[in-house]
């Protein structure tokens, strides 16, 4: 094989795209979603097809494999390789063309679902498969697995809904795929009907019709009496025959209106039995799950396991009846039907995360890919349940089946011991037991996401060695240089080799945070990233206003390493010392996790609780040890001592900043933004006019006067006095200055934050008592809640205090505000969404005729980081994503509510636009 760098020179002088053989590209592709990782040589992401091409003959030159890769979202290791990983995501992502007419889409492998769906939505129409991953999964990596989705009860697999595809071999070879063998090059085109003819009773016999049989080539769409469809053939054939470089699809027309009516059942298995007698009634989906994935709260109806069957019409009552003919037709326990569009969402929504719920178990342990998706028989579900539960408890295993119930497609994540060599050995004798038992049951191996590295091995038990030998043959034909992602499939790699936790270091690593919920053990909290890229998503809040942070910064950079599943992976490779050798001193995972705004979001929204602004903290502490930081980590990070020092000398200070030259010369020094305005200090400050009035003579709640709240918006506490007087729940302050210590956490000084966080527990515990703490900072009350206790873990009055933090809206719970009738805009702070929720703030708003929805996603000033140099433009580009149209978009008489002062401080800064608190709301003009 060719050097490093005499290969990527050759690929850099052949392809007008990007190139990259740095540890990050490498170090960001070494894994998908599955339990396997392997190291690549470099990435390429190619502009055309022309570029594809340029880079296979570099390849094939230099005798270096080539895998093709879509968002990585694959569970069985297909997209992880050794050699040059084409990503297509980059550039060939483009829906070329859309015709409404002929029902039909002409699409670039690197197009996302959710994009298309989107174009067709506007004609009325929608491409019919839908995985749960489809607001990031691509249309490359939905054919190369033959993905199907949710939807395929009424729609089909991704096979079911392609016209024609185009291709190149690894030899260069372009070849058009429909039915027939036209638009094949001739030795092709000869060797599919040599293959055809000689192998045409085992196509006819040796492939069941099941709707769900992914596994292997789709051989049998070879015969004659299916029209010799290529196209089918080698959709799902997972990048092992040809690099797609576009798909003409097929579009369907989905229903005006659907009703979800929701079963429930008193057993999965049970659940499983009903599902296959629901579908004479058309259904559009059956999808099932059990109560161990179900949040606490869900309000479905009676029942420990639930069937969601969707049914559609041409009017909401057309659906609405059908759902309720199913229902009546059904025996479950419990029943609902759900009209509400955003109701329908917030169901789905349980289910489309249960790929990263199922992770975790409800004791915290770790659970895992591998047997994902097997499919039965739809009548055979029920039985095949029972005894795949009884061979887990055999082996001592536990996890929580879900998923495609109508076609006898159960997704699992088991909790394999993959660390150690006993584990392993457990999870291959598994492997071997459960692919017996899903053929006794006529089964496929893989029901939608492919064989991969984690079942291709056991095909020979599914389809027998003769079957398998045409696999092979079928393979050569198409890449008789076994160039293309070799290992998966045919001549398989063993489903035990390459798993991606071998690398990572035995024993935990020394850190500073707790990590309570890994066990203190940061390799752990890493491992939590499964890939399932919930946080590629394009855009925020797409489950509704509000319902989603995370990630600000991968939306705006649109590079991989700028999301959460990017950094985690770079942490990863940190931790295991491969492609990133130098531990915390990394610069790649420095330079990674610099564009993280520490929004927490991740925190909620990641489906596993990946919190990678707690793991930035942690990076940055370890990485700077010892060294000189910069020079923002000491003017911000230190920003409470610095202001409490200036005492009263408020006005000399905003002279200061008044003054161009002189502020320019202090934001040099304290590496901030030039393009910042550096905010003026309130000459009273919130303790010097709550002092100067007196405390109550019986306080009720103890009010947090926080350092944003104290030195710059002092009115902000003066109104939430107010109210809280007003509704019966006098406030007094602490007895002298606290801090939460978000400043130094953010900045990774946790040493010093750690200080500061004991002093404040030591001034506060003389007053506290059983009083509530009100916190109007939503930052300040997330770090009291989550950074407190994971810091200070072994102090009991940590964990008090975090229990007794209230936000505002939580403190006033009950009571009945004035009514102002007013709309409103702004944004939920992202530390609300992630830590506090908002449900008290959406009744106090309600309760005060303050109508409208607040936006979700991230403000970009996040604290510190809009404030450092070279953060402006993210900063800028993250308030243009939501918060910023919202506020232009509001009615005129509309108050912009902004809890946190770092929104109200961008939105004054970019638009001029003063934003409320809402106790400021509440308290009206004074």
């Amino acid at each position: 094989m060719a050097d490093h760098d005499e290969l990527a020179g050759a690929l850099r002088a052949a392809v007008r795209g990007e190139v990259d053989f740095s540890a990050t590209a490498r170090a960001l592709t070494t894994m998908d979603a599955s339990n396997y990782r392997r190291i690549p040589r470099g990435v390429v992401a190619p502009r055309d097809a022309e570029d594809v091409a340029a880079a296979l003959a570099v390849c094939r030159e230099h005798r270096v494999p080539v895998v093709p890769r879509g968002g990585g979202t694959s569970t069985a290791g297909q997209a992880t390789g050794e050699g040059v990983v084409l990503d297509f995501t980059r550039h060939m992502n483009r829906i070329k063309s859309l015709d409404p007419a002929t029902r039909t889409a002409v699409v670039e492998p690197g197009t996302v679902l959710d994009e298309l769906r989107a174009a067709a939505a506007a004609h009325g129409l929608t491409f019919g498969p839908d995985p749960s991953t489809h607001a990031r999964c691509t249309l490359g990596g939905m054919i190369g697995n033959n993905a199907c989705g949710a939807h395929s009860v009424a729609w089909g697999t991704t096979a079911d809904n392609l016209r024609e595809l185009r291709v190149l071999t690894y030899r260069g070879e372009p070849a058009r795929l429909a039915r027939g063998t036209d638009g094949l090059p001739a030795r092709l085109a000869a060797g599919i009907e040599t293959l055809v003819a000689e192998e045409l009773a085992l196509l006819r016999t040796g492939f069941r019709p099941l709707p769900r049989r992914i596994s292997g080539y789709a051989l049998d769409a070879l015969l004659p009496e299916r029209r010799t469809d290529v196209a089918r053939a080698f959709t799902g054939s997972e990048g092992t025959l040809g690099v797609l470089t576009e798909a003409t699809v097929r579009l369907v027309r989905p229903p005006a209106a659907r009703a979800l009516a929701v079963l429930g059942y008193p057993d999965e298995s049970t659940a499983a039995d009903a599902a296959h007698l629901l579908l004479p009634h058309g259904p559009l989906t059956v999808e099932g799950m059990a109560a161990d994935l179900v949040p606490a709260g869900h309000g479905l109806p009676d029942g420990a396991a639930w069937l969601f069957v969707e049914t559609g019409g041409e009017s909401a009552a057309e659906a609405r009846a059908k759902a309720g003919e199913l229902c009546r037709a059904s025996e479950a326990v419990g029943r609902a039907v759900i009209t509400d569009p955003r109701r329908q969402r917030a169901y789905w929504r349980i289910r489309e995360d249960a790929a990263g719920t199922a992770t975790r178990l409800p004791d915290g342990g770790e659970a895992w890919p591998g047997w994902e998706d097997c499919a039965v028989p739809p009548a055979r579900l029920g039985a095949y349940l029972r005894e795949f539960r009884a061979l887990l408890r055999q082996h001592g295993l536990r996890g929580a089946p879900y998923g495609h119930f109508g076609e006898g497609c159960v997704h699992i994540r088991i909790d394999f011991d993959l660390l150690s060599a006993e584990g392993v050995r457990r999870y291959r004798a598994f492997s071997a037991q459960l692919a017996e038992l899903v053929v006794a049951h006529e089964g496929s191996l893989s029901g939608e996401h492919g064989d991969g590295q984690a079942r291709a091995e056991l095909l020979p038990r599914m389809y027998g060695t003769e079957a398998v030998r045409a696999f092979e043959r079928f393979k050569d034909l198409w890449d008789p240089d076994g160039g293309l992602n070799p290992g998966m499939l045919v001549r398989p790699y063993r489903l035990d080799e390459n798993l991606r936790f071998s690398a990572l270091p035995r024993r935990p690593v020394p850190v500073e945070f707790s990590y309570p919920g890994d066990g203190g053990d940061f390799s752990a909290a890493v491992r939590r990233c499964v890939g399932v890229a919930k946080c590629r998503e394009k855009s925020p809040g797409s489950d509704g206003p509000g319902t989603r942070v995370m990630c600000p910064s991968y939306r705006v950079t649109g590079e991989e390493r700028h999301s959460t599943r990017g950094r985690a992976r770079l942490l990863h490779e940190m931790l295991a010392g491969e492609v990133i050798g130098d531990g915390w001193r990394s610069a790649e995972v420095h330079q990674a996790l610099d564009l993280c705004l520490s929004c927490k979001g991740c925190r909620s929204d990641c489906p596993v609780g990946v919190d990678m602004a707690t793991y930035k903290a942690e990076f940055l502490h370890h990485h700077y040890a010892g060294r000189l930081r910069p020079a923002a980590h000491y003017s911000m990070g230190w920003l409470p001592l610095w202001l409490r020092a200036a005492g009263r000398a408020a006005p000399l200070a905003n002279w200061a900043v008044g003054k161009r030259p002189l502020a320019s010369l202090l934001a040099r020094a304290g590496g901030l933004a030039p393009e910042r305005e550096i905010p003026r200090l309130a000459e009273q400050t919130f303790r010097e006019w709550f002092a100067g009035r007196g405390a109550p003579a019986v306080a009720e709640v103890l009010l947090w006067p926080d350092t944003f709240t104290n030195h710059f918006t002092p009115g902000v506490g003066r109104a939430a006095v107010r109210v809280l007087e007003a509704a019966g729940r006098p406030p007094v302050l602490p007895p002298g200055p606290v801090c939460c210590g978000l400043t130094w956490v953010s900045t990774g000084q946790l040493g010093m934050a750690r200080r500061v966080m004991r002093r404040t527990l030591d001034r506060l515990e003389p007053v506290l008592g059983g009083l509530p703490v009100v916190v109007l900072e939503p930052s300040c009350a997330a770090a009291l809640r989550t950074d407190l206790p994971e810091l200070l873990p072994d102090d009991p009055r940590a964990r008090r205090l975090a229990d007794s933090v209230l936000t505002f809206a939580q403190a006033l719970d009950g009571w009945t505000p004035p009514v102002l009738g007013r709309p409103v805009a702004g944004q939920t702070h992202c530390h609300q969404h992630a830590v506090l929720g908002d449900a008290a703030e959406r009744r106090l708003r309600a309760a005060a005729g303050l109508n409208g929805e607040l936006t979700g996603g991230c403000c970009g000033l996040a604290g510190n980081f809009g404030f450092e140099r070279g953060h402006y433009g993210v900063s800028v580009a993250c308030a243009e994503e939501s918060l910023l149209p919202a506020v232009r978009a509001a009615p005129r008489d509309a108050i912009v509510l902004a809890d946190g002062f770092s929104c109200r401080t961008q939105l004054w800064q970019l638009l001029r636009v003063r934003a409320l608190h809402l106790a400021e709301a509440l308290a009206g003009p004074h």
